[in-house]
């Protein structure tokens, strides 16, 4: 590693590895200096895609849930579509893909809502969420390896689920929270903020 290169802000990097990797993600482990002169060691989890959301609504404030089995929590999981897009790929054409591909919806109009890291202290994953309204039904094709099951509910129903703790991935709890206070504030088109805030 080049001079130029062994200095990440404060932390001196010493020396750096890959100690595991697979098409998703991959592990560097770093020997460093830390910002106080000390010796450690720091692990980086590494994305090789971005995580994507959709918030897909219709005109009467319903919102299409996607519910699976999460391998890590070995929980079940009701979530807004969501999924992993290449780095390389633009994040909107992967979120009209991964839409299409969990509910079978198409979407007229999008509204990119904001842009955010997952968890900073041990990854570089990105996440971009969308809201989606102009929907027009089609067939869902999941991946072949996912077992999901669609539902929908009016997006109040969905607040409240988020505000309960019932709902727990990020991702939806990010874009539930983040489409609520667009439209408090009229950042939204009209008609969806009439939807999504319950007068």
């Amino acid at each position: 590693m080049g001079d130029l290169k062994n200095k990440n802000g404060p932390w001196t990097i010493q020396s750096m590895k890959t100690v595991y990797e697979n098409p998703w993600i991959k592990v560097d482990h770093s020997e460093v200096t830390h910002p106080n002169g000390d010796p450690g060691i720091y692990g980086v989890v590494r994305f090789q895609n971005r995580a994507i959301g959709v918030l897909p609504i219709d005109d009467e404030g319903r919102v299409w849930l996607v519910g699976q089995h999460r391998f890590a929590f070995d929980a079940y999981s009701w979530e807004l579509p969501e999924g992993g897009v290449p780095l390389c790929e633009d994040p909107l054409e992967g979120a009209k893909r991964e839409l299409r591909e969990e509910t079978g919806f198409c979407a007229d109009h999008w509204v990119e809502m904001n842009r955010f890291q997952v968890s900073n202290s041990v990854t570089d994953e990105e996440g971009v969420c969308y809201l989606a309204y102009g929907l027009r039904a089609g067939e869902a094709m999941p991946d072949a390896s996912e077992e999901l099951q669609i539902r929908r509910i009016p997006f109040r129903d969905l607040l409240e689920h988020v505000m309960s703790g019932e709902f727990t991935d990020s991702l939806t709890i990010i874009m539930v929270l983040f489409a609520r206070e667009m439209a408090l504030r009229g950042k939204l088109p009209a008609p969806i903020c009439e939807v999504i805030v319950d007068k």
